[in-house]
């Protein structure tokens, strides 16, 4: 159980959770225990001279407002749950027995207190919160009292609430700046923590040198921040944590600067050079921090060796702890293809496994199989001769192992003397409109950018989908009923009305339905008396990822980008499987997580729920994050399907961008967590993809979700849909357009968000000749049932 003197209900928190919550402030000791550990492993030590960890003589003083009025986690669907407790950085280290300078503690107790949080409209979340201005006279008595300082600086940003290119955002304030040069000014031990859901603009480290003694990046842990954080101050833990993502010297670098937040069209030129592909393959030299680096107290000697088998590389490492200190090391593996005719990042991840606890002089051995087939690249142009297949050009394929893209050794090369062909595919989700996009040019020993035509649809998509519509469905022995019925699926289905096949592929209507726990998201299946009467359950849905958002007291765990930090998927895992139990027992069936989206831009204000801009480590953090909830027989539902990268005009805007980067960067992570963890269900985006809006979009929910991934779930929209008509078939609309993608359920039901009621779009496309066939709403009805018969089984 929790030390009650650890139960901070501070004014943030108050202000983010406006529900009426019921229940006991009790947690699962095993969830709290879990969350505590990887809010640890989650944060990123970037710099430390020796300052940290602190020693039990050190007088702390804590500057920043956010040493009090933490960030937890980021705003809106995905961040606004009820934990029974939340520990800010002060009480985390009260708790330890850390000296802090209690004149300084009251000075920023009264500032609090007359400059309370204001209450705030969706979407108008305070990015930052009005800070303490330091003057001098206060600055040299406590540097008289204490000989660290530790400073504080907190954002938020969230669903509907980008981050911008602004002071308070992104950018440091007047107030922080001037903070800043004060503190350094009279300390010469400072530490600087910066608690935020998204990477923000570190450039003014070059005004201090020197000055500033440790950096860590501690993200939003969740309800036991402050507890992880005081751990790793004051040693109880060793840092192990690796960034997910680059940090450039500044933001005019990443690839996306000009091509982000843009409200009606976003093309996405930059392709598959996003994060660290594009800094490592032409411009290193603008990165401030690299993607998969983190210092820990200790030390590690990594040494590799690597045989070539077949079609497949087998990689041994061997890490031992070289230094005084028990800790953890990341091993990340990754493979510089040849250029050939498509172009490619010099660096790919492509393996990475994180050691157990090593104390001082000990080794563990870790084993890597790579197929050589995971590293081919897609051809959507037909540049190599083999247009819209994956394949493995001509040369070598160098695989280099580290603990980050600063210390890489080159271990094997798989040398390649022809082209080979690792998989034929067709033309799928292209462009619809020519833009361009990077591609890498060799000039001398180096690569720059080039620009070439992102190629466009040349396939008749009205003519595929008449060619693949849905045979009459058969009724099989009766060997397996349904659930607790005396029908098989089949029967179920045949014996249902079009009415009742209407109500089956929507929800109820409504969020907090009477029909599930208060405060639940809304409810499928069993929506209505006639559905279940021939047995068919209602489901509920609930928030997610940062915990199960009801109007109950439920865990808050560290954001998404603070799991991928951990770069640990065991614990990931452990940690879903505590959390599907704590569903089980609130009588919540679906969790609305992970977020699987790709960091494409450090704006984004949803990147606190998403993991990572790499699709390979998004991609296993998904994967063991759903196969931990799954254990429970309670579904995940990874989202959103695909390109919800920026909240900006997110109904509306039209993510443009080429098959190949869509394959291999912006669907992968969505694939590897597909085929390894088996999702009983997905949830679509609210964007469109390429002209089409994602919960239309046939192209990659029937043919690549479907067909091509062999999956077999159930997908849902994202809460309402944008209404519209199928340019190719007259008599399709909304719902009727919807299905035919086999896009299953409209969640909560109603059409809109300005229409909450249900129309006949279905029911009248079912009655034209031209319009959705008994068979595709059948198809889809089957898809439900399935579904369901997971969670119940």
């Amino acid at each position: 159980m929790t030390d009650k003197k650890l139960i901070v209900e501070n004014e943030l928190a108050q202000h983010l959770n406006i529900r009426d919550v019921k229940g006991e402030k009790i947690i699962n000791t095993k969830m709290s225990q879990l969350c505590c550990q990887l809010a640890e492993e989650g944060i990123v030590l970037l710099e430390n001279n020796g300052v940290l960890p602190l020693q039990k003589e050190d007088n702390i003083a804590l500057f920043g407002r956010s040493q009090f009025d933490y960030f937890y986690v980021g705003y809106g669907s995905g961040g606004e749950v009820n934990p029974p407790y939340k520990i800010n950085l002060v009480d985390g280290l009260k708790a330890e027995n850390v000296m802090l300078n209690e004149l300084l503690l009251d000075k920023y107790q009264k500032f609090i207190e007359n400059h309370p949080i204001q209450d705030s409209l969706w979407g108008q979340w305070p990015r930052h919160l009005d800070e303490f201005e330091l003057e001098d006279g206060l600055l040299k008595t406590v540097s008289q009292q204490s000989n660290v300082a530790v400073v504080v600086i907190g954002r938020a940003a969230g669903e509907d609430r980008e981050n911008e290119l602004e002071p308070g955002s992104y950018y440091l304030t007047e107030t922080e700046r001037s903070n800043l040069d004060r503190i350094t000014n009279f300390f010469e031990n400072i530490i600087i923590i910066i608690n935020s859901g998204n990477i923000i603009d570190l450039s003014w480290l070059n005004n201090y040198k020197d000055k500033i003694s440790a950096l860590l990046l501690a993200w939003q842990g969740g309800m036991e921040s402050g507890r992880a954080l005081a751990n790793i101050l004051v040693g109880n833990a060793n840092p192990s944590g690796k960034l997910p993502d680059t940090i450039a010297q500044k933001y005019d670098y990443y690839p996306s600067s000009n091509n982000f937040g843009q409200p009606e069209i976003t093309e996405y030129v930059e392709d598959i050079y996003v994060g660290y592909r594009y800094f490592e393959t032409f411009h290193p030299e603008q990165v401030l921090y690299p993607f998969g680096y983190g210092l820990s107290y200790s030390q590690f000697t990594v040494n590799s060796n690597a045989s070539i088998q077949d079609d497949s590389i087998l990689i041994k490492v061997q890490v031992e702890n070289v230094g005084k200190v028990a800790g953890k090391e990341v091993v990340q593996v990754y493979y510089n293809p040849p250029q050939g005719k498509l172009g490619k990042s010099l660096r790919n991840l492509i393996r990475f496994d994180k050691t157990v606890e090593l104390k001082p002089k000990e080794s563990e051995e870790l084993e890597f199989r790579i197929n050589i087939s995971e590293m081919a690249s897609y051809d959507d142009s037909g540049a190599t001769g083999n247009p819209y297949c994956y394949v493995l050009e001509p040369g070598q394929y160098d695989i280099l192992v580290g603990t980050s893209l600063l210390d890489l050794k080159l271990v094997c090369t798989y040398d390649l003397k022809k082209i080979r062909v690792t998989e034929k595919l067709s033309q799928k989700a292209p462009a619809e409109y020519e833009f361009n996009r990077m591609f890498p040019k060799r000039v001398g020993n180096d690569l720059e950018v080039a620009f070439q035509k992102v190629p466009v649809r040349i396939e008749n998509l009205k003519e595929k989908i008449i060619q693949n519509l849905p045979p009459k469905i058969t009724i099989p022995n009766k060997d397996n009923l349904y659930l607790s019925t005396s029908k098989t699926i089949e029967e179920l289905i045949l014996s249902l009305t079009p009415t009742e096949l209407d109500s089956l592929t929507r929800g109820e209507g409504k969020m907090d339905s009477p029909l599930g726990p208060k405060g639940n998201a809304g409810i499928l299946g069993g929506t209505t008396d006639s559905l279940r009467e021939k047995g068919i359950p209602p489901i509920t849905t609930t928030d997610g990822p940062a915990g199960i958002r009801l109007n109950y007291y439920t865990a808050l765990l560290p954001c998404g980008t603070a799991l991928a930090s951990s770069w640990n998927t065991a614990l990931v895992e452990e940690m879903g499987k505590v959390f599907g139990a704590e569903m089980k027992a609130l009588k919540t069936q679906v969790i609305l997580a992970p977020g699987m989206n790709i960091h494409r831009n450090p704006l984004g204000g949803r990147n606190f729920e998403y993991f990572s801009e790499d699709p390979y480590l998004s991609g296993k953090m998904g994967a063991h994050y759903v196969l931990g909830v799954q254990s429970n027989k309670v579904a995940a539902c990874p989202k959103h399907f695909v390109c919800n990268n920026q909240e900006t005009n997110r109904n509306k805007n039209d993510s443009r961008v080429s098959e190949r980067a869509l394959r291999e960067i912006y669907l992968k992570g969505f694939e590897i967590c597909i085929k390894e963890a088996k999702p009983y269900s997905i949830m679509t985006s609210y964007n469109k993809i390429n002209g089409v809006w994602a919960h239309y979009h046939y192209d990659l929910v029937t043919d690549i979700l479907r067909n091509e991934w062999k999956y077999d779930g159930c997908v849902m929209t994202d809460w309402w849909m944008q209404l519209a008509q199928d340019p190719n078939f007259e008599h399709l609309t909304n719902n009727a357009y919807r299905l035919r993608a086999q896009v299953d359920i409209l969640m909560p039901g109603g059409l809109s968000f300005t229409v909450k009621e249900n129309d006949n779009s279905l029911i009248e496309s079912l009655e034209k000749d031209d319009g959705i066939t008994i068979e595709e709403v059948r198809r889809s009805a089957a898809n439900i049932l399935r579904f369901i018969e997971k969670i119940y089984a």
